[in-house]
């Protein structure tokens, strides 16, 4: 019997559903964008160097290299020409009409990204399961999951591809709920597989995958020719990426023969047995719940893994229960290729378990927790179908005795929920205490310098590249953000040296023939002789 407490408080809850849940989200919203420009410290210069581009096209429509309104967008020419994806920077430009440059806006993006990528999540876990609970789980789930939290923290490409292939899950969802799919359904596919497409790089590929797996949906032949409009939209999609590639050829694939090792001089076998190899290593359980990212720039060390404990067990059971029960659904089919195909663009480059090149895995996987919620909470639909037919006596005595043969599968479940608490509370926990501290990887060392040199009455003011990366690009970023003319500043080329007395920020990692003003980190001030 309920306490009378109690159910003054579930009547209070129900009747006020509304305003409470727009409360809780509020909160949860501003615990999740809380501290952007404490932890991650600085800013890294693949951000400054999307954010700074952004703001370039907001006000002059311009590119840092002068191509006017580019689809997409050359960032760096040294260590190797590197064009970056469409999606983050313009969506950033679009605020900078409006607003302001600011390392807090461009990260606040990202992280409202990662927001809406969490509440789409639980509305996808309600449509599914069609019980409020199981939408709630999902989407708290995704929003204290650390791969995508730390992610969503960062103004990368990554961050916003979450999002992206949640707006293309709901629409496959919608479609494979009707018989037939609309021209509405059609369009949504081809927009949000194209949206795939141009968010970040692994969706070139990755894109193309899930495409060919809407073939699992061609069940009769209205079903086929649905898919089949499906791709030939996606296909219109892509004409832009292809005159793209045709005007600068190897300009996409330039970074990819960089970090892969694919490559010519090795045989087919050779390049097979690495790929399995890194394929499995990606999927290491133990990397996965352990250690994670081992780039701190990704993910902070000593935390917990990319992913919590408990709920990668309950995706796990999730798949075990597909191919027990649904392994004849095409949705359910669908999720468990998607999941295996996304491992796939990480597996072909050299790095393991690299975060961004993953980025979709984590979102598959909490789909696929959703199966395991419902055996473990709800009862079996066969004596559910039973009850609803026999009389209302017989109904409540089989009731009874489901609810008796449920109750240990609800333990573990409520097991399995406190323990994702708890181990998210300590992520959170090393997560705002060892974070701030990684100033090293994430450039925060060039501030420092870049403070001492603009002090000082030398103009201009080269800027060197080197051992560090492309550190030239925090000077412009910087200046953007002071209003400083960035007419200030020189470039120098990789290995040209400045001219004698001048005043040089490097990212060198050592000089020769100059007098060293200061060094911060990996970044120094020096007067060339």
């Amino acid at each position: 019997m309920s306490l009378p407490g109690a159910a003054k408080l579930t009547n209070f809850i129900r009747r006020h559903s509304l305003p409470l849940s727009i409360i809780a989200i509020t909160i949860l919203f501003i615990l999740y964008t809380y501290g952007l420009t404490e932890n991650p410290p600085g800013f890294y210069h693949d951000e400054a160097a999307l954010a700074y581009n952004a703001y370039l096209l907001a006000k002059t429509g311009n590119s840092e290299f002068g191509v006017r309104w580019p689809l997409f967008v050359q960032t760096f020419t040294w260590p190797l020409t590197v064009y970056a994806n469409p999606v983050c920077i313009y969506l950033l430009a679009a605020f900078n009409l409006v607003f302001p440059p600011s390392i807090w806006l461009a990260r606040f993006l990202s992280s409202v990204a990662g927001f809406e990528t969490g509440l789409l999540l639980g509305l996808l876990g309600y449509r599914i399961s069609r019980k409020a609970k199981f939408g709630v789980i999902v989407g708290l789930t995704a929003l204290i999951t650390p791969w995508l939290f730390e992610v969503d923290r960062l103004f990368f490409d990554p961050s916003f591809y979450p999002l992206a292939l949640t707006l293309f899950l709901l629409s496959l969802y919608k479609a494979h709920t009707k018989e037939r799919w609309s021209w509405f359904n059609v369009a949504a596919l081809a927009a949000t597989l194209g949206l795939l497409t141009y968010t970040y790089t692994i969706g070139r590929m990755l894109s193309g995958l899930l495409a060919l797996g809407l073939g699992f949906f061609a069940i009769n032949k209205g079903r086929l020719f649905d898919v089949i409009k499906v791709w030939i939209g996606y296909g219109v999609a892509l004409i832009p990426l292809a005159i793209f590639n045709l005007r600068h050829p190897g300009a996409l694939t330039s970074r990819f023969w960089a970090l892969s090792y694919v490559s010519a001089e090795k045989t087919f076998q050779g390049i097979a047995f690495t790929f399995i190899t890194r394929y499995f290593q990606d999927l290491s359980f133990a990397r996965l719940l352990t250690t994670g990212d081992i780039n701190p720039r990704h993910h902070v060390p000593g935390a917990t893994g990319s992913l919590l404990a408990a709920p990668f067990i309950l995706a796990l059971m999730g798949i075990v229960i597909i191919f027990w029960r649904h392994r004849r659904d095409p949705w359910w089919r669908f999720m468990i290729f998607g999941l295996f195909a996304a491992v796939i663009p990480g597996a072909l480059t050299s790095d393991a378990f690299h975060t961004g090149r993953m980025i979709a895995c984590p979102i598959f996987l909490l789909v696929l927790t959703i199966p395991a919620l419902e055996w473990l909470i709800q009862s079996g639909s066969e004596k559910e179908q039973s009850q609803a037919i026999e009389g209302a006596s017989e109904g409540a005595a089989d009731s009874t005795k489901e609810e008796t043969s449920a109750s240990p599968r609800r333990a573990v479940l409520v097991i399995l929920l406190l323990a994702t608490i708890v181990q998210a509370a300590y992520f959170q926990a090393v997560f705002w205490r060892l974070g701030p501290k990684r100033i090293f990887v994430l450039d925060a060392n060039y501030k420092t310098v870049y403070d001492v040199a603009v002090a000082m009455p030398s103009r201009p003011i080269y800027l060197a590249d080197g051992e560090f990366g492309p550190g030239y690009i925090h000077a412009l970023w910087y200046a953007t953000l002071e209003g400083r003319n960035t007419s200030e500043f020189v470039h120098l080329n990789y290995g040209e040296k400045a001219p004698s007395g001048s005043l040089v920020i490097s990212a060198e990692g050592s000089c020769t023939s100059c007098e060293v003003v200061l060094t911060s980190g990996q970044y120094s001030v020096y007067r060339q002789f």
